[in-house]
């Protein structure tokens, strides 16, 4: 590298972060060479990032299928909408069937501790996935379900001991409260990712000076709407702290 330089740059995505490259990164870091960066302009960076990691590697389909699954996981987890990076168009991206990440996405579900081990080469795909389709299949039992249902959600449990409740119907709400927690998180996410950014820029810049009421698009910004925004940062940086964010 101190010879020739970095032959493949660094890839960014359009917000300057990294998805392609970081080992080369520390490499011409340890090496006092200068990095060469490019930016990729698609539209899905993810997919993109583990794409070409996965190609640099002599991996089998099950390893692939395990990890476009984990993949997909963590992008839910991350707020990110399932049409952003499904498991169908990265199974497309990377040749794996989508039964085979079927079978991947059923190992996240009940074996959980089998994904990395999948992943490595240490165990196979479909090994894994007989382990994992015996445990849905003993989670899947009556007293299972209302054992798990008490662990996640007391007050339904309680009705369906009480009568009050099927534990299909009580599972069926317990679904629909998930997802409508994943929804309001989802929503809150991406209402903040376009609030707070943009106003964190404009500290320290003339911004401020040059408002002017008579340009202002609906309701001009008063003190009164300053005071409840600095009140609203001030909550926002607690709930930061007691969830130990960076």
């Amino acid at each position: 590298m101190e010879e020739h330089g970095l032959l493949h740059p660094v890839v960014l995505d359009r917000n300057g972060r990294v998805i392609d490259g970081r080992n080369r990164l520390k490499a011409c870091e340890i090496a006092g060479v200068e990095p060469s960066y490019t930016t990729y302009e698609g539209d899905d960076p993810d997919g993109y990032a583990l794409s070409a990691n996965v190609h640099r590697r002599n991996l089998t389909k099950g390893q692939i299928a395990m990890i476009t699954a984990k993949a997909c996981s963590l992008s839910e987890q991350n707020g990110r909408s399932p049409g952003e990076r499904s498991s169908r168009s990265l199974s497309e991206h990377l040749g794996v069937s989508l039964g085979t990440v079927g079978k991947a996405n059923i190992v996240l579900q009940h074996a959980p501790d089998l994904v990395d081990p999948v992943i490595s080469g240490a165990t196979g795909l479909n090994e894994a996935y007989n382990v994992a389709q015996e445990n849905k299949a003993k989670a899947n039992s009556a007293e299972a379900q209302l054992a798990r249902l008490r662990n996640e959600d007391p007050e339904l449990a309680d009705r369906v001991v009480e009568g009050h409740l099927t534990l299909t119907g009580a599972w069926a709400e317990r679904t629909e409260r998930v997802e409508e927690d994943k929804r309001q998180r989802r929503v809150a996410t991406r209402l903040l990712d376009e609030i707070v950014p943009p106003l964190a820029q404009t500290r320290g810049t003339r911004t401020f000076s040059r408002y002017d009421p008579a340009f202002a698009g609906g309701t001009p910004i008063t003190r009164e709407t300053i005071a409840h925004a600095m009140t609203a940062l001030a909550e926002m940086d607690q709930a930061w702290q007691e969830r130990d964010l960076p």
